[in-house]
């Protein structure tokens, strides 16, 4: 077999091929460079969204949407609000910028930015609107799992740091794809109200 010398050291035409043709883990440098995939690194499994630059770079308001959204009550401002559900103390609303189709947010309506604040009453609504949120985000879009969590503070990674909040993210096994990877561009599946007309639904039907 015809052998090719690369810097000093001999390879074969097959080894090299195969070489070209394979992909290597990225290191922790190179998988920092990426974008809009899923990589793994070091036993740590990243979910890039750069099309979530669009949060980052808006306009934020003066005031916390957490506490004016859930105070406008009129007919049709839940589904202009994208709340879905609403508890004695907390609620359930989708995120405007979503890593997933079914990607919602659970709310106290205090304006507390540490567990500890709440008192024990709003504490147990709380996690029990995370409880139905996380049945009913299953029974509608069955996703083979779901990443459950909350950043308390910036330096976390919370985007409203003031008033603390869980995600409940639907995953499915291989939910990015070529276009994140390339063009930083996340295609969604469904429109926003198209989600809240389903998880709405959802929630009505877990309550009867």
């Amino acid at each position: 077999m015809r052998k090719v010398k690369q810097r000093g050291a001999t390879r074969s035409r097959s080894a090299t091929a195969a070489r070209i043709g394979s992909v290597a883990p990225p290191s922790p440098r190179s998988a920092d460079r990426g974008s809009g995939k899923r990589v793994e690194c070091e036993g740590v499994t990243r979910l890039w969204a750069p099309w979530r630059l669009e949060y980052i770079l808006s306009e934020k308001p003066g005031s916390c949407i957490f506490c004016d959204y859930p105070a406008e009550t009129d007919p049709g401002d839940d589904r202009k609000n994208l709340i879905v559900h609403r508890g004695p103390s907390s609620f359930t609303i989708l995120n405007r910028y979503p890593y997933n189709s079914g990607h919602v947010m659970v709310i106290p309506r205090q304006h507390v930015d540490q567990l500890e604040t709440l008192s024990q009453e709003e504490f147990a609504d709380l996690h029990e609107e995370l409880r139905l949120a996380a049945r009913v985000v299953r029974d509608v879009y069955r996703p083979e799992g779901l990443n459950l969590g909350m950043n308390l503070g910036r330096v976390a990674g919370a985007g409203i740091d003031e008033h603390l909040h869980y995600h409940v993210v639907p995953r499915w096994g291989g939910d990015t794809n070529f276009m994140p990877v390339l063009a930083d561009t996340r295609v969604m599946v469904e429109h926003l109200d198209g989600t809240w007309q389903k998880i709405r639904a959802g929630f009505q039907e877990a309550e009867r």
